[in-house]
């Protein structure tokens, strides 16, 4: 059954039972997310509500000029989504903070009903969660500076997470 979506009190996509704009409708809006969970929950709330700049936004910003938007918005059109189960969130600490988050999305589309099950990366600069891709390539060597902007290397900062 897909979410509630009723103008009126439309409850979030991402299975919290709260009401969307008291819950990721917030980071939609632009407050940042205070866990790498809630912009994780955030991001799948995004795919069924079709908020493809916010999905760009919430990607580590060295791998957002690789994203295909077309294929991230028709997917997110094209797609009834189903729900969202989030297994396990994992806050690894750090300068900067990097955590993984365990879900499993469920999702119809034309060619029957889909389940995937992901360990996603995140890491957090300047007060904000990043979601790091692991299909967008980062272009960095292990001694180059980390492309999260933390100043690091690469190989002491995100290298491990992806």
């Amino acid at each position: 059954m897909s979410p509630s979506l009723d103008p009126a009190s439309p409850s979030c996509p991402c299975g919290s039972g709260a009401v969307l704009s008291d819950c990721c409708g917030r980071y939609h809006a632009g407050t940042p997310a205070p866990s790498a969970e809630r912009l994780m929950r955030s991001r799948y709330s995004a795919y069924v509500l079709g908020l493809v700049d916010y999905l760009v936004a919430t990607t580590l910003p060295a791998q957002q000029a690789a994203l295909d938007r077309a294929a991230i918005a028709a997917w997110s059109a094209q797609s009834t989504w189903l729900g969202l189960e989030v297994e396990n969130a994992e806050l690894l600490g750090g300068q900067p903070e990097h955590a993984f988050v365990t879900f499993t999305a469920r999702w119809h589309d034309g060619t029957g009903e889909h389940s995937h099950r992901e360990r996603s990366a995140f890491v957090q600069n300047a007060g904000r969660w990043y979601f790091i891709d692991p299909t967008a390539p980062l272009k960095a060597g292990r001694n180059d500076p980390c492309p999260c902007g933390s100043g690091q290397k690469f190989k002491k900062c995100c290298f491990g997470f992806l």
